[in-house]
């Protein structure tokens, strides 16, 4: 019998077992680094890494208002969310050159929404061939990367497109 060690997942299972406040306003009232997952801050809105992703990249663009619905945000928040996404595009295209994304959100526990009462918006990048029979038949997914790696990677390099110096090296 082959067997697949994923011990982050006992973590899910403990936690989504547990009465716990919202994890989004969690990670953000916490210092940024790989404890709390934080890639980058907005004014009214945060990137974090998805602590259990699809696949190795896959980010979610939070807003910090605590709110379950996307008319809930005012105009200012919303507009800052499609920004912050596009920059999350763009910084997962260099780090790891996908094909392609899917970005969305599901709105409401019936539309799959892991955490329904606080909005978001995933940002998953995507390859040929990244959906294998692991998926399929066993409801396995294959990361090729440590959660850290990832964060690691995504932080410098959203440090490097976003910084006052690189913006000034892309003409911002």
């Amino acid at each position: 019998m082959e067997r697949l060690w994923s011990p982050w997942r006992s973590q899910y299972i403990e936690q989504s077992n547990r009465n716990q406040g919202c994890v989004f306003c969690e990670a953000a009232q916490q210092s940024d680094g790989e404890q709390n997952l934080v890639v980058a801050r907005g004014q009214l809105a945060f990137v974090i890494l998805n602590r259990f992703p699809y696949t190795s990249g896959h980010l979610m663009v939070v807003p910090y208002q605590h709110v379950a619905t996307l008319e809930a945000l005012d105009a200012a928040t919303r507009s800052e969310i499609f920004e912050l996404i596009t920059a999350s595009v763009q910084v997962i295209r260099e780090v790891y050159r996908p094909e392609g994304f899917n970005i969305g959100a599901n709105i409401g526990a019936v539309a799959g929404a892991g955490i329904a009462e606080h909005v978001h918006f995933h940002v998953v990048p995507r390859w040929v061939g990244d959906t294998n029979f692991m998926s399929t038949l066993a409801g396995t997914r294959v990361l090729p990367e440590a959660l850290e790696d990832t964060y690691r990677r995504l932080r410098e390099g959203w440090e490097r497109l976003f910084t006052p110096t690189a913006s000034r090296k892309q003409g911002g």
